[in-house]
Parts: structure tokens; sequence; C-alpha cells
């Protein structure tokens, strides 16, 4: 009898995290949808903040059953939690506060940690989707917190737009700043992320100049070795040669007479 041969199919979690990375990627823009209707729209009915509401706790709960299930499927549950202790932090945070702002960080964590382990999302467009994504919801959080303080100058979205950029990047221009706890809470969490992206980019910048200049070096210690083997090559020929005249066995340069 033969011996089953080992199987590389794909674990059962994987092919998981395959099928459900677009449905979750379509959520993901049902939820900014969702979350951002009621911000911009200040005068937005009752009955449509109701809805972009449940539509922002049921993406949640998705992501949430998307994390259990993938725990479920993994055959050493304490190395999977102790490997995603974030996305397990994501999914509990809403419930031990529901506040509207923990369901955008929450799902923000879970949406971000769910796109790192496509393979096929590459480092560049995770970084820029990362600031888009910071910026665009980082915009709407400190407008829905501080459009109505009473000391706040953030009163619009372009306001919170501007105001974003330049905590991004740092820059920090002064013209608009929370007054608020939680506005300022958002301001530390873009300006920590600005940094860790900066980061990000820069290191992958050095990265691609450090791995360029090894190929260069490898190419010129190539072409080096080759051409000291040629050199030994032809010394060892020279010398063959020598001794073989040395010994009168070198090859005869004189004519053949005719007969």
């Amino acid at each position: 009898m033969t011996e089953p041969q080992a199987s590389n199919a794909p674990s059962a979690r994987v092919r998981w995290e395959r099928v459900t990375q677009r449905p979750l990627l379509g959520l993901t823009v049902a939820f900014a949808v969702a979350y951002a209707a009621p911000i911009v729209d200040s005068s937005a009915s009752r009955s449509l903040t109701s809805v972009c509401t449940a539509a922002e706790w049921t993406v949640w709960a998705c992501f949430a059953v998307d994390h259990l299930v993938r725990l479920a499927l993994t055959p050493s549950r304490r190395a999977f939690v102790r490997a995603h202790w974030p996305d397990l932090c994501a999914v509990v945070l809403p419930l031990l506060q529901p506040l509207r702002l923990l369901r955008l960080v929450s799902t923000l964590l879970l949406v971000g940690r769910r796109a790192r382990m496509a393979s096929q999302i590459r480092l560049t467009t995770y970084v820029a989707g990362s600031v888009i994504g910071l910026l665009m919801f980082g915009s709407l959080a400190v407008l829905s917190v501080e459009r109505d303080a009473p000391h706040g100058n953030i009163r619009t979205l372009g306001d919170a737009v501007w105001w974003s950029f330049t905590t991004m990047t740092t820059v920090g221009y002064g013209d608009h700043a929370p007054t608020t706890g939680l506005g300022r809470m958002i301001a530390v969490g873009l300006m920590l992320s600005g940094i860790a992206l900066l980061g990000v980019v820069t290191a992958n910048i050095a990265a691609w100049f450090i791995a360029r200049f090894d190929k260069d070096d490898d190419e010129e210690r190539r072409r080096t070795e080759a051409i000291e083997a040629l050199t030994a090559e032809v010394r060892a020929l020279r010398a063959e040669v020598a001794a073989l005249a040395a010994r009168g066995d070198g090859p005869r340069t004189g004519r053949v007479p005719r007969g």
C-alpha cells in the first residue's frame, strides 16, 4: 500500500480569510458611509441616525464574528489569542462602553489587522489606505465632538480635514485645535499614527535602497570573481605552454617539404 502524501492545501482558517476578505472590505465601506452620514448632515432625521447606528453595530458584529470563527478554526487557540490580542481588545472594547467613538476605533483596528493578513495587499497600498482612512475618520470624529463644544473652533468639515492634515503631519499650525477631552484624545491618536506611518514609509524607502545597493554589490562581486577565475585560467595556460616549450614539445611551426 502507498503511504498518503502530505497535503499542501491551505488550512480552514486560511480558506475562511480568503473567502471573507472582499465581503469584509465591502462592510468597511458601508461602515464609513454609516459613520459619516449623520456627521456631515447635522440635520439628519432621527430615523436616519438610528439606521446608521444599527449599520455600525452590524459591521462591528460581522468583524467580531469573523474573529471568533478564525479562533474556532485555529488548532492552537492560545497561540492565536496571544498573537492577535489587539483583535480581541477591539472586539470587547465597544461592549464595555457602547460609545460611538469606541465603535469607530474598534472597527478600524479590526479592519487594519484583517487587511494586514492578506498577502496580496502590498505595504504601499496598506500605508496609503491607512493614511486616507485616518484622515477621513479623524476628521469626522473630531467634527462630531467639537462642532457643538462651547469654545470649539472646528465647526465645518473643511476645518476638520485641515486640522487632521496638520495634526497627522505633526505641523500643527494652531489655527484649529480641539478643546474637549475626546477631541484631544483623537488628536493624540492622529499624531501617534502619523509618526508611525512616517516611520513605516521611511523604513520602506531605506530598505529599498539597501536592497538595491546589495544587489549591485552582489553583481559586482560576481563579475570580480569571474574575472579572477579567468585570470587564473590564463596564467595556468601560460605556465603549461612555457613548460611544453622548455621540454621541446611545443608546436612546430616549420613548413612540411612537398613530395
